[in-house]
């Protein structure tokens, strides 16, 4: 008895324009004998992880800086992003004469597993079935993440990585690898992190999912299928998500109590105040260039981070003996990733021995500080990588 084709669905417009399958950027494809080795315990393969790369790699292939994007970034950290036609997310410290340097050295930004900018993620199409993954695609965690960027790092050719660099998420990211491969990290930089996700952070995250799945046209995950997408739900979480991210006092410098485009009160439920007129813009833009399902995988994989954990509930124990360089920074407002979190990394760092300096920034911008334009941040960055780049003899 012969068996129907497999039924696939036609790659629309849309998403074409979300740079699920074919981004514009570099690709690498990792075949059906590659397989990524999950937590979940199963094997993901064949998979892809689209990135960017910036400057050159020199011969040594001793200059290399990998930064690990946050929970909404992707690879498209200094360039123009081919969905939204804005600037990369973080030129405000990456490029020539900034602090993570383009001419000085090798920039590499992979958008993580789970994500949906051309790395295997819940829009991908399962290669079985012609269909995107939806939730079909096994949970995913933050070593996952680390161990797929370690395979394409090992695709390039790099033994060492000059640096490891992220805040948020990203900032996760580098604690991992630090932790897991400390012989493949000269010098580390978290910024605006933590070892473990917080209860109230782990909350403001499953508000943010409950707003996606209550979403009709979420459809159990599986709204490609009906051409249609949850854009009301995601919109609502990134809102919700995005008042974390500003402090009380940015946002009252900002906005304050102002009306929006009028001299008063409508006395109804439009926007009448800037503030709600902002958020509203934000989740509207959001939704553009983001996937609903991807919103879930990844929130969730910061919600499992707990570094201490792996190392029987002593977080020194992850970096007990390390060589790795660490610089840790955290922001006076960041009331998401409090100063209190990078200190409990520095203390864990200081017992194991760890190389660390440790920056906390004074400003009013809340956790979001890292992507801003925050001179103190750049100096510090720019001090750190210069010794450690002085100390591997880059200079």
């Amino acid at each position: 008895m012969s068996s129907s084709p497999v039924p696939t669905i036609e790659l629309t417009a849309d998403l074409r324009l979300r740079e699920v399958d074919e981004p514009h950027s570099l690709v690498a494809h990792f075949g059906p004998d590659e397989a990524l080795r999950l937590d979940v315990g199963v094997d993901l393969a064949p998979f892809t992880i689209a990135y960017q790369t910036y400057g050159q790699l020199n011969g040594a292939k001793s200059n290399a800086v990998l930064i690990c994007h946050a929970l909404t970034g992707d690879q498209h950290v200094a360039n123009v992003h081919p969905v939204t036609g804005k600037d990369g997310w973080w030129e405000t410290m990456v490029g020539p004469g900034k602090p993570i340097d383009t001419e000085r050295y090798f920039i590499i930004c992979a958008n993580v597993i789970g994500g949906c900018m051309g790395t295997t993620g819940p829009a991908s199409l399962h290669p079985a079935t012609g269909r995107p993954w939806g939730l079909d695609l096994p949970m995913i965690t933050i070593r996952d993440m680390v161990r797929a960027q370690a395979m394409l790092i090992d695709r390039l050719g790099i033994d060492q990585l000059f640096a490891v660099v992220g805040g948020s998420m990203g900032g996760m990211q580098v604690l991992q690898w630090a932790a897991l491969f400390p012989e493949r990290v000269f010098a580390a930089m978290p910024i605006a992190t933590a070892a473990r996700h917080s209860s109230q952070n782990i909350a403001f995250h499953e508000v943010g999912r409950q707003a996606v799945m209550a979403d009709p046209e979420w459809r159990q995950g599986r709204y490609f299928d009906h051409s249609i997408r949850p854009h009301k739900g995601l919109a609502v979480a990134r809102m919700a998500a995005h008042i974390t991210y500003l402090s009380d006092e940015a946002l009252h410098r900002k906005f304050g109590r102002k009306l929006q485009d009028r001299a008063a009160p409508t006395f109804s439920f439009d926007a009448d105040f800037q503030i709600e007129s902002y958020l509203r813009h934000q989740g509207s833009s959001f939704v553009e260039r983001f996937d609903a399902n991807s919103y879930l995988y990844l929130t969730r994989a910061m919600d499992y981070f707990d570094l201490a954990a792996d190392y029987g509930g002593v977080l020194a124990n992850a970096f007990k003996g390390t060589r790795t360089r660490f610089c840790v920074i955290s922001f006076t407002s960041d009331w998401l990733f409090a100063t209190s979190e990078s200190r409990a990394i520095v203390h864990a760092l200081n017992a194991g021995g760890a190389s660390v300096s440790f920056v906390e920034v004074e400003t009013d911008k809340g956790h979001d500080a890292f992507l801003l334009d925050e001179p103190e941040l750049f100096d510090c960055s720019r001090g750190f990588l210069d010794s450690a780049a002085r100390a591997r003899g880059l200079v």
